[in-house]
């Protein structure tokens, strides 16, 4: 059954979220995945990790610095520190999740960049790629998400 009303919107959603209202809040993702993953690959190929626990340490922080900036943001609302973790993670893990799975994949499927050094422009160019096709398929996610008042939704009544 369909619960939309005549103009399609959900009954105590948001209606629909502007093109724009995604670009933002997948930038504001992207910024702190990119800060975490970023720092992670240059520590891990800097320590000479392999591959695997570099990923982890990427992918760790890149969810570490995503939350944090979010956690931050609205702890600067108000929030007390339990309020303030659930929305950034309510706001956040897809988001996260959906920019990881995508970046990493990329890194993973690019031959070469998986051993590739920081010195390497396959190890910057995967890395950057990555990141970009990442925010082409997390802004529409994040679209849908916010127009049903989940995702970054949670997070605007409180800017």
């Amino acid at each position: 059954m369909d619960h939309t009303d005549h103009a399609g919107h959900l009954p105590g959603g948001t209606g629909g979220a502007s093109w724009g209202t995604a670009v933002k809040a997948t930038l504001h993702c992207l910024t702190g995945c990119a800060i975490g993953e970023i720092l992670g690959m240059v520590i891990g190929t800097a320590l000479l990790w392999g591959n695997v626990p570099t990923m982890v340490l990427a992918i760790s922080l890149a969810f570490v610095f995503g939350y944090s900036f979010t956690l931050f943001a609205v702890r600067g609302a108000g929030l007390d520190w339990k309020s303030a973790v659930r929305i950034a993670l309510a706001a956040d893990t897809v988001s996260i999740a959906v920019m990881e799975l995508v970046d990493n994949g990329i890194i993973a499927l690019t031959p070469g960049a998986m051993d590739a050094h920081l010195s390497d422009g396959l190890f910057w160019y995967a890395l950057l790629g990555g990141f970009a096709i990442a925010f082409l398929i997390t802004t529409p996610v994040n679209k849908w998400m916010i127009g049903r008042g989940k995702g970054h939704a949670v997070v605007h009544s409180l800017h």
